[in-house]
């Protein structure tokens, strides 16, 4: 049974407006940790967009980038989904059931499985094999490795990570008591069937993980920050937040100081493994804790 506090936090009246105040709390810690880093960028794009004009020219990549971005997403919602899953995909696996793969894993065993298995190849696709090729055919002097890509330096910001994760721990142990957290997490609702389930499931998400970071904060980033300068960050937060329609209330609204830590994080760093390791640590946790308070953790190794 919820808690009386749990109770009072459904409320539309208090958890419709609780994501301001907890934004406008957090917003001058956000600042103090990334202000260098902002100033940084926008004196960058200052000098970049004087030296546009000066040449008398149009830089293109804004709206090249924004142009890319419109089409990937819409592409994932309209073919990356369990409805393109369903009338193409599963009738093409029925079809071919007699190889290796369908012997192991039967299409009336793992059917929801292979659906999220569409939809992690669609999302590591439209995140990684359309934008990067493109940009890299539009803009052959730009380098993919700036976008992100890079190590050297991952090490010296580790205290970033394991701050990032001391706040969000506690937040995530509070929104884990919320009913819709319980019934939204994990996605794949057969991964308490065995650990196998758990297991191939958590490799799809880790997966797609690290090819959304790639596309938000490598490449979009990479394409944006010398025009827009630390606004980059603050226009790649608009639709990474919208991704997040239809999860839990509260996780939509996270997914803006997430998306403006992360992109802070990662021009800082130039590389986006920090963000990865902060969005699978956290991923993971909220699907074990999901199941532990279902009482729902997988019993056995592999399911019969």
């Amino acid at each position: 049974m919820p808690s009386a506090f749990h109770q009072w936090l459904e409320s539309p009246l208090i958890k419709a407006p609780l994501p301001v105040p907890v934004i406008l709390l957090i917003a001058p810690l956000i600042w103090l940790l990334f202000r260098r880093t902002w100033r940084e960028l926008d004196a960058e794009a200052h000098r970049y967009r004087i030296d546009w004009v000066a040449k008398d020219r149009w830089d293109p990549r804004p709206a090249v980038a924004f142009a890319i971005l419109a089409l990937v997403l819409t592409m994932q919602e309209y073919y990356g989904g369990r409805h393109f899953y369903e009338s193409i995909i599963r009738p093409w696996l029925a079809a071919h059931q007699a190889g290796l793969v369908g012997k192991v894993f039967k299409l009336a065993k793992y059917d929801e499985l292979f659906g999220y298995a569409w939809w992690a190849f669609a999302r590591i696709f439209g995140y990684v094999f359309v934008p990067l090729p493109l940009w890299k055919l539009m803009f052959p002097r730009d380098s993919l490795l700036d976008m992100g890509l890079r190590i050297r330096g991952l090490w010296r910001h580790a205290w970033i990570y394991v701050l990032c994760l001391a706040v969000v721990v506690p937040s995530m142990l509070i929104v884990a008591r919320q009913p819709d957290f319980g019934n939204y997490y994990p996605f794949y609702k057969l991964s308490s069937r065995s650990w196998l389930d758990l297991a191939l499931w958590e490799v799809m998400y880790f997966g797609q993980f690290f090819a959304l970071e790639l596309f938000f904060r490598g490449w979009l980033l990479g394409a944006l920050r010398k025009n827009l300068g630390s606004g980059a960050i603050f226009a790649m937060v608009v639709p990474y937040c919208m991704i997040h329609y239809g999860k839990p209330y509260l996780e939509a609204n996270g997914a803006i100081i997430a998306g403006v830590v992360l992109g802070s994080l990662s021009l800082r760093t130039r590389s986006i493994y920090s963000g990865f390791l902060v969005h699978i640590t956290v991923a993971l946790a909220m699907d074990l804790l999901a199941l532990s308070h279902r009482h729902a953790l997988p019993k056995i190794l592999i399911a019969p």
